[in-house]
């Protein structure tokens, strides 16, 4: 199985099209995570929904706003627009404590990080 981060964005406004992705495909949530980490001195979030492959494919979508909203005030508001819908779907929400997009050099070698890291923790299925 492959899997793919698709960014919507930062989480100013795109954390309401996460939420619509995750409540239109709920029958497809796989899980909901929340990354948290420290960007330029200041606690921050990325919320993640991750999908179940569709149909046949072999493709594992990880939908994500990275690093955009800020772990304490204001950004309270849309952190619980994300766990409403996992008390809509009954999925947890799994926070991760990960390294900042920041320390590496691209973001594909950031998102093979995140993915190396939920593989080995078996959120994700491995490599096929």
């Amino acid at each position: 199985m492959i899997q793919r981060f698709i960014e919507l964005g930062e989480g100013y406004s795109d954390i309401y099209e996460l939420v619509e992705l995750a409540r239109t495909n709920s029958h497809r949530v796989h899980r909901l995570l929340v990354l948290k980490t420290n960007k330029q001195n200041r606690e921050v979030v990325s919320p993640v929904v991750v999908l179940k492959p569709a149909g046949e494919g072999n493709l594992q979508p990880l939908y994500i706003c990275r690093e955009g909203i800020p772990a304490r005030e204001p950004s309270v508001k849309r952190l619980q627009l994300f766990e409403e819908i996992s008390a809509t779907l009954d999925v947890p929400i799994i926070p991760i404590e990960v390294k900042p997009s920041h320390d590496f050099n691209e973001k594909e070698l950031y998102y093979n990080y995140i993915i190396g890291i939920l593989r080995l923790n078996n959120l994700i299925p491995p490599l096929q």
